[in-house]
């Protein structure tokens, strides 16, 4: 759907939903070297779990454009466009082990602090248009982010932020 096409919150909210549908097709791909890269063994075990749960997320939204009567369709997202090369180029530039592990964490924890504010705005919306399925299945999702942001910060600040300065 083309911005232009936007004239209500269904529409709006159709929008938003093809976007965390395009971020999360676009984590899918970029996860695996995010994990490939970590030398801590518990993040790398951490992006390897969540790369699974993307799996789950993206079943879901497909779920989502089910209930709300339309197939599954993407809309580009600048924004993890942006964090993800960011990401990427972070990783090609550290050779220090501990400093890429610090990296990491702090570029995955962009990726969820952006699918956090994505999915909690869809929940919002779906409660104003009366689609309690769709919000029970937007919150299993959201909840799993905060999961992740959750042990990726006790991660940083028990150990790999120490090892990193």
């Amino acid at each position: 759907m083309a911005t232009k096409d936007i004239n209500n919150l269904e529409d709006l909210f159709m929008h938003q939903l093809e976007s965390m549908y395009y971020a999360e097709k676009e984590i899918q791909k970029a996860m695996p070297k995010m994990a490939q890269k970590t030398t801590d063994s518990a993040l790398r075990a951490a992006a390897e779990h969540h790369l699974k749960e993307t799996g789950s997320q993206i079943q879901r939204l497909e779920r989502v454009f089910k209930a709300m009567g339309k197939s599954p369709d993407m809309a580009d997202c600048p924004t993890i466009e942006g964090l993800i090369e960011e990401a990427e180029e972070v990783m090609d530039s550290l050779s220090d082990k501990n400093l890429m592990d610090a990296a990491l964490i702090a570029a995955i924890q962009a990726v969820e602090h952006h699918e956090i504010t994505g999915y909690g705005t869809l929940i919002a919306w779906a409660r104003q248009l009366g689609r309690q399925e769709v919000v029970e299945l937007l919150e299993e999702t959201l909840q799993e982010e905060k999961a992740m942001d959750k042990k990726l910060t006790q991660m940083a600040e028990s150990k790999i932020n120490r090892l990193a300065a």
